[in-house]
C-alpha cells in the first residue's frame, strides 16, 4: 500500500515537472527587446515569410514611421530577434519589394535594426545591423535618385546625403564595429538610418 502511495505521488510530480518544463518551453520566444504586441506581430508568420511594409499614404503607419525607435540588446540566443531578423531579410528581398535596405520600423517594430545590401563587397550580399550610428559624414555629397518601399511610386533626387560615413554598430555576435562607408552603399546607410531615427529621404529635399 504505502509502495503504491509513493509510486502514485511519484507520478503526479513527473507529470507536473513535466507540464513545467513544456510551459517554459512555450514561452521561449519571450524577449527583453519587445512587447507582448510586437512579439505576436513578429511571430505571426515563419521566419522566410516577408511582412507588410508600412506605407507613409496610410496615417496610422505615417505615425509610427515617423517615431524614433530603441536600441536592442543583441543576443543570438534571442528567438525572437533572430525571427525578426529573419522576416524582415524575407521582406526586403522579396520580389514585390524589390529594396536594397530595410529598417525595422517600416514594418511596425520601433527598434534600431537594419538590412542593407552591400554593394561595395563581392556579391553584393545583403547583412544585417544592429543599433547602427554614423559617428562622421564627409564634407563631399553625392546626387542620387532615390525610393523607398514605404512611399511606393515615387523618386527623388536628394542632394545632401554624404559620399561617405563613418559607421558604428554592433554585429550578430554583440561585436562592436566601427568602419568606413563609401558611395551607394553609404547613401543606403544613411536612408536606412534616417528610418530608426523617424525621418524620411523626402525630408532631405530641398
Amino acid at each position: 500500500m504505502i509502495r503504491k502511495i509513493y509510486y502514485t505521488v511519484f507520478v503526479i510530480f513527473l507529470f507536473y515537472g513535466c507540464s513545467g518544463f513544456d510551459s517554459s518551453q512555450k514561452h521561449s520566444t519571450r524577449s527583453k527587446n519587445f512587447s507582448k504586441d510586437e512579439v505576436s506581430l513578429i511571430f505571426s508568420g515563419e521566419s522566410n515569410q516577408s511582412m507588410r511594409v508600412l506605407s507613409i499614404y496610410n496615417q496610422s503607419d505615417s505615425i509610427l514611421l515617423r517615431t524614433k525607435c530603441d536600441d536592442v540588446i543583441v543576443d543570438s540566443d534571442d528567438k525572437t530577434l533572430m525571427h525578426l531578423v529573419d522576416r524582415m531579410y524575407a521582406t526586403v528581398t522579396d520580389s514585390s519589394n524589390d529594396g536594397v535596405g530595410i529598417a525595422a520600423p517600416q514594418i511596425g517594430i520601433l527598434k534600431n535594426i537594419i538590412w542593407v545590401q552591400r554593394y561595395d563587397k563581392e556579391g553584393n550580399p545583403f547583412e544585417v545591423y544592429f543599433n547602427p550610428k554614423i559617428k562622421k559624414y564627409t564634407k563631399r555629397k553625392l546626387n542620387w535618385l532615390e525610393g523607398c518601399l514605404s512611399i511606393p511610386g515615387r523618386r527623388d533626387t536628394t542632394t545632401t546625403r554624404s559620399y561617405a560615413v563613418l559607421l558604428e554598430y554592433t554585429d550578430v555576435q554583440n561585436t562592436k564595429q566601427i568602419e568606413m562607408v563609401e558611395g551607394f552603399t553609404a547613401i543606403i546607410f544613411q536612408h536606412e538610418i534616417d528610418h530608426i531615427n523617424g525621418i524620411l529621404y523626402l525630408d532631405r529635399l530641398k
